[in-house]
C-alpha cells in the first residue's frame, strides 16, 4: 500500500532531484566499464551487468509510461506483457559499453523530460505498475524509479555498495521494504536501526519476534533485500541469521 501525501507535486519534485542524482551516480559508473565487463556477470544470479544496464534503461522506458498515462489520462502500460520485457533486457545486454551507456544516458534523459511535463494536478493521477500490478499515484512511479537505480547501482558489483547508498533513501526503502516480509514465509523478526532507533517488525502477523536484529539501516536493508549476507548485523540471541524469502 502506498501512503497517501498531502502535496503530491512537492513530493514528486523532492523525488525527481534524488531520481536525477542517482541517475548521474549510475552513468558515472556504467561509463567506467569496459566491453569486457559488461559482459562479465553482475551480483544478479544469470545476469551480466549488460542485463543490468538495459534493465535500468527500459525501466525508464516504462515508468515514463506511467508518466504519459497520469498526464494524459490514457492508459500507457508500463510494458505490453512481462514476456516483451524479458525479451528486450536479453536483446540488448550483449551489446557494446558504450552502447549501454548511450542507451541509459537517453532513457533517463527522457524520463527525466517527462516529469517535467507534468502538471502539479497530475501527481495525484492513479497508474497502475507492471504489467498488471497495483494502483498507485504518479508521484510513487518517482520513487519505483529511485528504488530501481539505488539497488540496482549495487548489483552491477562494480565500486558501489549499499554502504554507499543515500541514507535517507537506506532509511525509506527499509520501512519499506519490511512491509513485504509479512508472509508465513518471512521469519519472525525485529530489525532494530541503530542509526535512527527506529525498529521494524517482520513476520507472520501476530506472531512476536525470536530474533532481534541490530546495525545500520543499510545493513538492514542489503540483508532483507538479498544483497548481504548479514555480516555486518548483531543478533540478539547469539547465532546465524534466519533465511529471509527472495526479494
Amino acid at each position: 500500500m502506498t501512503s497517501p501525501v498531502p502535496d503530491p507535486a512537492a513530493r514528486a519534485k523532492e523525488l525527481g532531484e534524488r531520481v536525477d542524482v542517482a541517475s548521474a551516480r549510475v552513468l558515472a559508473t556504467a561509463a567506467g566499464i569496459s566491453d569486457e565487463q559488461a559482459r562479465e556477470p553482475s551480483s544478479l544470479p544469470g545476469w551480466s551487468r549488460g542485463h543490468v544496464l538495459t534493465h535500468l534503461a527500459r525501466n525508464a522506458d516504462g515508468l515514463r509510461n506511467l508518466l504519459i498515462w497520469a498526464r494524459t489520462g490514457v492508459v500507457t502500460p508500463q510494458y505490453p506483457s512481462f514476456e516483451v520485457r524479458n525479451e528486450e533486457i536479453e536483446a540488448g545486454a550483449g551489446r557494446p559499453a558504450r552502447e549501454l551507456v548511450v542507451d541509459f544516458a537517453d532513457s533517463a534523459t527522457a524520463f527525466e523530460a517527462e516529469t517535467a511535463r507534468l502538471r502539479d494536478g497530475d501527481w495525484a493521477a492513479e497508474v497502475r505498475g507492471g504489467v498488471r500490478g497495483p494502483a498507485h499515484p504518479a508521484w510513487y512511479t518517482l520513487w519505483r524509479r529511485l528504488s530501481e537505480l539505488e539497488i540496482h547501482h549495487v548489483d552491477l558489483d562494480a565500486s558501489y555498495r549499499p554502504a554507499d547508498w543515500p541514507a535517507d533513501f537506506a532509511r525509506e526503502c527499509l520501512q519499506g521494504a519490511t512491509a513485504r516480509f509479512s508472509g508465513p514465509d518471512s521469519p519472525a523478526a525485529l530489525l532494530r536501526a541503530t542509526d535512527d532507533g527506529s525498529e521494524h517488525r517482520i513476520g507472520p502477523p501476530g506472531e512476536e519476534p525470536a530474533i532481534t536484529l541490530a546495525g545500520q539501516s543499510y545493513a538492514l536493508l542489503a540483508w532483507l533485500l538479498g544483497r548481504s549476507d548479514g555480516s555486518g548485523l548483531s543478533a540478539t540471541p547469539t547465532g546465524p541469521l534466519p533465511p529471509v524469502p527472495r526479494w
